[in-house]
């Protein structure tokens, strides 16, 4: 499933023009390319320099990133990035706690960051959405995928897909993309969402 995502990515990367790359994307502070080399980081970087610059910034995967991610986008085009991934498709990172699920979240996720901004449709898989989902509202992605306390008191239920998950007496409603994008932070999904748990919600991503 990474592998596949890999090479979907490397497609849309492909597909860009050069005002597209540098259009501000989802990931907050981050371009198109800046977004689309982070993707490339695992065989570059290695768990060697991915993995200390995570714990040095307490888990909080997106910061730790920003540390790492400027010079490779300058360091590497476009079709440079596309064919990193086609070459890389199956290289295996297991980084601590978040596992392979990290890679496969943060590939679906950051094609959304890149996708909606530009207007562009990307279809999720559903099965792969599902084992995201799951992922998102338990332990492993707690305080790097999802801050402690976004999830406190909420339940999710997916309109478009056999999932819901999160423990609490508010609900909070919508598609499984929308979902993915909330649970990882993305408010620009806020207003696809419905449910007694939206408001609470709407504050803690708008905070």
């Amino acid at each position: 499933m990474i592998a596949d995502e890999r090479r979907r990515m490397a497609e849309l990367i492909e597909s860009l023009t050069p005002g597209q790359l540098y259009t501000p994307s989802l990931c907050e502070g981050w371009t198109v390319h800046e977004v689309a080399a982070h993707l490339c980081a695992p065989w570059i970087f290695g768990a060697r320099r991915i993995v200390p610059a995570v714990l040095r910034h307490g888990f909080r995967v997106h910061r730790a990133n920003a540390e790492l991610v400027r010079d490779l986008a300058v360091d590497l085009t476009a079709e440079e990035i596309g064919l990193q991934l086609r070459a890389n498709a199956e290289f295996v990172f297991n980084p601590p706690i978040v596992g392979p699920l990290g890679q496969l979240t943060d590939l679906q996720v950051h094609g959304q960051d890149i996708c909606r901004p530009l207007g562009l449709t990307r279809d999720l898989v559903p099965e792969r959405m599902l084992l995201s989902l799951e992922f998102l509202v338990g332990p492993r992605a707690r305080g790097s995928f999802v801050p402690r306390g976004r999830l406190d008191g909420l339940r999710f239920v997916a309109t478009d897909l056999d999932w819901a998950g999160g423990e609490g007496l508010l609900t909070v409603r919508g598609t499984g993309e929308a979902l993915l994008l909330a649970l990882t932070g993305r408010p620009v999904v806020l207003g696809e969402l419905s449910g007694s748990g939206t408001a609470a919600l709407h504050a803690r991503l708008t905070a």
